[in-house]
């Protein structure tokens, strides 16, 4: 198989599963608990804390862990506009993860009011259209670093900026960039960033939050008031590790190599079938993710025919559990219903070679339709 849907999930790495074996079975202690076992697992815990704060460029103690990036997500909108007294007004994307807009909606139904920013035709939401939604009570703003389906890049620092010009906290998803780019935070600007391990290398179930020191959050968790008060709950320890493993394994440096392996896939599909047309921007995007319309065609039948071949992708995104509905991304960028329901979305790391995604570019042509 040619797996080309890292978007969705990447492959767990062996080394993170051999770094979270021992707090699986031996260290399984509770690190809450005041015993050696116990012991253990907290010192475990800490230095997972520290790691992740290390790759952000942050302090330890901002670092909330949590079962992914959707509860990660959850908090940071939920937790810091619930938190500010500010005001009673959330600003996000229009073309933001659902874990991000319907935690705004959500608050929308508690009282406030809900500002969704418009993108251009390539998902890209520029500066002047942040700064004229503020206002004088907005409590949050939330932009992904990087969109799941279409793959474009935000300019979160220049966003960022914007906000901050107004005092506004701002939350950035780096689900999908923290394989791919510098998430130092001091560089974004940003208040507060959520990640997911399994996007990384890890298995499912692990996320963490950021949040600047000094940034109020209600929690959205409530129990024994672990993380600080932040998170309640037994933490996942063997999942805080293996997080902190995965963060140690990105290189930067690879993303320049992926990206030339990606542009000369996007320029085969284009040249090979009829009428595909890329959708996100043309640079600006994640180095390992190209993602296409078929007009006249079924993306369903096409991903079906392609898994029946022995390659995984997408149609777009893994997050609509059972929905037929067209992505909301696409048309927010303009796409018709009917186009965005023929999306093809292939996203890979670095372990996908050049010969395999010229394998794939050949069986996306045979069932998509090749040109005469």
């Amino acid at each position: 198989m040619i797996y080309l849907d890292e978007a969705a999930t990447a492959p767990v790495r062996r080394e993170v599963l051999a770094a979270m074996g021992p707090y699986l079975g031996p260290a399984f202690g509770n690190p809450s608990s005041r015993h050696a076992t116990g012991e253990v697992a907290a010192r475990a815990l800490d230095d997972a804390r520290r790691a992740v704060a290390d790759a952000l460029g942050a302090r330890p103690g901002e670092i909330v862990f949590c079962s992914g990036g959707t509860e990660a997500a959850n908090l940071a909108v939920k937790g810091i506009a619930l938190a500010t007294p500010r005001g009673r007004h959330v600003v996000v994307s229009a073309v933001e993860h659902p874990a991000v807009l319907e935690s705004a909606r959500w608050l929308g139904r508690l009282g406030f009011e809900v500002t969704e920013l418009d993108v251009d035709s390539d998902g890209l939401v520029h500066p002047e259209t942040l700064a004229a939604a503020l206002r004088d009570d907005t409590t949050v703003v939330s932009v992904q670093h990087a969109n799941n389906e279409v793959g474009t890049v935000q300019p979160v620092a220049e966003l960022a900026a914007v906000a901050a010009e107004r005092g506004v906290p701002f939350h950035t998803d780096a689900v999908q960039t923290a394989p791919w780019l510098d998430l130092t935070v001091d560089r974004l600007g940003v208040q507060a960033l959520s990640l997911s391990g399994h996007k990384l290398g890890t298995p499912k179930g692990i996320g963490a939050l950021w949040v600047r020191r000094g940034v109020p959050l209600e929690p959205i968790v409530h129990g024994g008031g672990q993380e600080a008060g932040r998170r309640s709950g037994t933490e996942n320890v063997a999942g805080a590790v293996g997080l902190a493993t995965a963060l140690g394994f990105v290189d930067l440096a690879r993303a320049v190599e992926v990206a030339a392996r990606r542009d000369v896939f996007v320029d085969d599909v284009l040249a090979r079938v009829p009428g595909a047309r890329l959708t996100g921007h043309r640079t600006d995007r994640l180095p390992g993710h190209a993602s296409f319309v078929l007009p006249g065609r079924s993306g369903e039948s096409v991903l079906l025919d392609l898994d029946r071949h022995g390659v995984a992708s997408s149609s777009g995104s893994a997050c609509h559990a059972g929905s037929d509905e067209p992505s909301h991304v696409l048309t927010a960028m303009g796409f018709e219903r009917e186009l965005a329901q023929t999306a093809v979305r292939f996203s890979f790391g670095p372990a996908v070679s050049a010969d395999d995604l010229r394998a794939a570019a050949e069986l996306f042509t045979t069932v998509a339709g090749a040109k005469a």
